[in-house]
């Protein structure tokens, strides 16, 4: 009992030390995700407000609105232009450029599969090769498992799948080696990991880590669950947990490493790397059951 009150006192404080820090940088955001930070600019994205924007310290400036994407997931390509991930139910990837002109959209995969459920993250591999995930229909209850894992080819022109059966298929990233990719499934609260072949494929599917034998739940939900994730350059891995209120700071062998509370709000959804990795940017709905999502962006320290 002793220990138990002990540990108790010492995670307090953890959580405590993780709070102290934190500071609002944008408000009043509708569905805020897909943080980048790439030479001193912040851009996000809106699934409520169908809007790429870009921060530049001071304001915000809108660089593409296109209705009926919902603007989801975002990652930045070797030819600097984005792939942005539209997770209406229709699904499509949009590619940008750095202003936010439309370049090209795919609408299906390379065998005209449509994207049913939407695209919900993607991510850029160092080889330039690129891994996005198929969510499925926002319901309840979530009972389809229908997830995806596609993958374009550095040179590729059309999405290949790689990986099916996924429980709500969300965040995705790849080892800084190019080794392992790891995926959440937010229904389940479960992330996986899979082996990348040489060719881009996946192989060796396997549970990564379960996020409720890591942290205590802090709702009850079916859609308490990891979210939207980055690497960083040690192969750690900092997963948003949706309806958690928190940013999970993994090793790549499943170890928790830190746990950072977010005080803005309980749906966290995304995080991004400051200058130099020394801070973290959260991307946060203040009450993951809000039709409209309105949250924020906050700036916490980030812990070695």
């Amino acid at each position: 009992m002793k220990i138990k009150i002990i540990a108790g006192v010492v995670a307090s404080i953890l959580i405590a030390q993780a709070r102290a820090g934190e500071t609002v940088v944008l408000n009043n955001l509708q569905g805020p995700e897909g943080p980048l930070f790439i030479d001193g600019n912040l851009y996000y994205v809106g699934w409520i407000s169908n809007t790429l924007e870009k921060w530049d310290g001071k304001t915000s400036t809108v660089l593409n609105h296109t209705e009926g994407c919902g603007h989801n997931g975002l990652a930045l390509t070797k030819r600097k232009t984005f792939l942005l991930a539209c997770t209406d139910e229709h699904g499509a990837i949009m590619e940008l450029d750095m202003s936010g002109k439309e370049l090209r959209r795919w609408d299906a995969d390379k065998n005209g599969q449509p994207f049913t459920g939407g695209i919900n993250d993607i991510v850029v591999a160092p080889n330039g090769a690129a891994y996005a995930t198929v969510f499925g229909h926002y319901v309840d209850l979530p009972t389809e498992v229908i997830g995806k894992i596609l993958y374009l080819a550095s040179d590729g022109k059309e999405w290949v799948e790689v990986a099916n059966d996924l429980n709500y298929a969300n965040g995705i990233g790849v080892s800084p080696d190019q080794k392992t990719l790891y995926v959440s499934e937010t229904v389940g609260n479960c992330m996986l990991k899979f082996t990348i072949n040489d060719d881009g494929t996946l192989s060796q599917r396997s549970n990564f880590a379960l996020l409720n034998l890591l942290v205590p739940d802090k709702n009850k939900s079916w859609w308490l669950g990891p979210d939207s994730m980055k690497i960083d350059n040690k192969g750690n891995i900092y997963v948003a947990q949706w309806f958690g209120g928190k940013i999970l700071k993994i090793s790549p062998a499943g170890k928790l490493l830190h746990v950072f509370e977010i005080a803005a709000g309980d749906g966290t959804t995304n995080v991004a790397f400051g200058e130099g990795g020394k801070e973290l940017f959260v991307t946060v709905v203040k009450d993951p059951n809000d039709p409209k999502a309105k949250g924020s962006i906050v700036k916490i320290p980030n812990a070695d």
